[in-house]
């Protein structure tokens, strides 16, 4: 009995070491095909929480306004202030190419391109009361409506990899460097004292649209499923920074005499990050 377990515990041994060296001579012929130019298509998902910070303070006073009308001021920049969150999520989709170098058969170097379209569009709105304080019982409300939206981005990113051979090849990769995007933002302010007794509404508005640039973050597996194919699954974290715009004056004049009675100016502040998680497939021109 104990020399036919012997003889199974040799046998395994034998077989396991045999289908280890068959693994790694596989893993080591198919890593030859790592280096080389390569290109491809990616489809995903996105998604990010910013929120947008508006604020509002004031630049102008009548100095004909009583001391009750005054009241009204500090209440309107409360209620014209505000931390809006957003959450966005979406597809994303597009193409990618690079190029590999294999290093002492383990290790790769390399870089990556891409650009995709991102289907990422978010509204949001708060509204606020803030009271007269110390004038009469009246109210300022304001109705704050915010978006964002991310059209698409693109990286140019170094790779750094290590193959696993006792993994079927698979190659484990960092990889990070410039993002770029299209973005936009709007904000639009609509408010006034309620009731109305001496003044009238006020409204304010402001966009932002451009290309930002910024830096990406990731990571990922590859394999390849074919011949010259290769399959990838990735992770990227994107920040393109922060902006701030002008909503403009938010101008409210006397409800009876049409005089300027008092000037907020306001703006909004926004930071374009979020994170994308794709899969890939490359064709390598080795």
């Amino acid at each position: 009995m104990k020399k036919i377990a012997l003889s199974i515990v040799v046998i395994s041994s034998s077989l396991y070491g045999g289908f280890v060296y068959a693994g790694e001579m596989g893993s080591t012929i198919e890593s030859n095909k790592w280096t080389g130019f390569y290109f491809g298509g990616n489809i995903g998902g996105s998604w990010a929480d910013p929120s947008i910070n508006v604020k509002t303070v004031n630049t102008f006073i009548d100095p004909a306004i009583s001391e009750n009308g005054r009241t009204t001021v500090p209440a309107s920049v409360i209620a014209s202030s505000g931390i809006i969150p957003l959450h966005s999520s979406g597809a994303v989709g597009g193409i990618q190419l690079g190029y590999n170098y294999q290093i002492a058969t383990k290790y790769l170097a390399g870089f990556d391109a891409d650009i995709q379209a991102i289907d990422s569009h978010h509204q949001s709105s708060l509204t606020q009361v803030a009271p007269r304080i110390g004038g009469t019982p009246n109210t300022v409300t304001v109705n704050l409506a915010v978006s964002q939206r991310a059209n698409y981005i693109g990286t140019v990113r170094g790779r750094l990899g290590m193959l696993l051979p006792k993994y079927n090849s698979f190659l484990a990769y960092f990889t990070g460097g410039l993002a770029y995007g299209g973005i936009q933002s709007s904000t639009s302010i609509n408010g006034g004292e309620t009731p109305i007794t001496n003044t009238t509404n006020f409204t304010g508005s402001g966009s932002f649209s451009t290309i930002r640039t910024g830096y990406v973050v990731g990571g990922g597996l590859e394999k390849f499923v074919a011949s010259k194919w290769s399959a990838k699954i990735e992770y990227l974290y994107y920040d393109l920074g922060a902006t701030n715009y002008s909503n403009g004056e938010l101008n409210s004049y006397g409800h009876n005499t049409g005089i300027l009675r008092y000037t907020n100016s306001s703006s909004s502040s926004i930071r374009f990050n979020g994170n994308i998680v794709r899969v890939g497939l490359s064709f390598h021109f080795a």
